[in-house]
Order: structure tokens, then sequence, then C-alpha cells
């Protein structure tokens, strides 16, 4: 993923945060706190502003990507960690060395139809992705420029039906 524009997705649970919401948020803009898994926060550190993001909404029925957001501010401490009333809060996190990070995101787009968990395991073109792959789990997670590429042209002909 070295040069170039990377791609990345990123999970929520629509009741907790949606791309609707994401949408409705001041200038279409949030932070994305909260990630307290290292490799998700490592991959995190690697985003930069003009990245895209496949928007997935997690235990949803069905499990679907709904759209499309961009990297709007590079890997920064999350504020959460050293908030005690915060759900988010990590007492063995070092101000002087902050463990967790957030970015921020903003809204490009949603989904004229959301592309389902099945109706992509269907799709040759997406095989390996990381999403796809058992016991996969990550929050946020890079996404190949091929996939990518497959889910916009799933996109359209979904769109189009």
């Amino acid at each position: 993923m070295a040069g170039g524009r990377q791609y990345w997705l990123m999970k929520s649970e629509p009741e907790a945060f949606s791309i609707d919401d994401l949408a409705r948020s001041p200038k279409k803009t949030t932070s994305w706190d909260g990630v307290r898994n290292y490799q998700a926060r490592n991959f995190m550190r690697t985003m930069r502003v003009g990245d895209e993001v496949l928007f997935y909404h997690s235990n949803a029925d069905p499990p679907s990507v709904v759209g499309i957001a961009e990297v709007v501010k590079s890997a920064y401490p999350d504020a959460t960690q050293f908030d005690r009333l915060d759900t988010h809060y990590d007492p063995d996190s070092d101000p002087d060395q902050p463990r967790w990070v957030m970015v921020d995101i903003r809204f490009v787009r949603k989904f004229m139809a959301p592309m389902s968990l099945d109706l992509l395991r269907g799709q040759v073109g997406l095989k390996g992705m990381e999403l796809l792959r058992k016991g996969s789990r990550l929050s946020v997670q890079p996404v190949r420029a091929e996939e990518w590429n497959e889910i916009l042209r799933l996109e359209r002909t979904q769109a189009d039906r």
C-alpha cells in the first residue's frame, strides 16, 4: 500500500453510529475514536488524508457495506483513552505516549443499495478480502484497490436493477 491512495473498511454497529449519523454530523465529519485493538490501531496510524473508506454496518440485518467516507485528518491521540467517564478509558495509557489514536472521516456518499456480506461472499473478485476471511473481526482493515474497484462495480450493477 505504499504510495498513492489507500483503501480501508471501517465497521460500526448502526445502532451506535450509522452512515446516516455520519451524513448528519457537522460538516459530515466525525472522529473515529474508541478503537482498542492494536492491529486496527496500527492500520489507523498509516491512514492518510484522501484515503477512502468503505463504511460497513456490522451487527446489522444483514451486515453490509453501506457507503463511502474519506479520511480528512490522519491519526492523532484518541482523547477517550484519558477520560475516566468514557467507556473507552484506558488507565494504562500515558498522556506522554498515547497508546490509542483516532482519525477523522467525512461522508462521501451512501450506496443506493447495501452490499450485504452474503452478496460480497459470492463475488470471485473478492475471494481474498479481509472482511470475508473466516474469523475476521477487525473494526478497521485494509482493502486492496482491486477489491475496492470490484465493490464499486458491484454497487453500480445493483443500482441498475
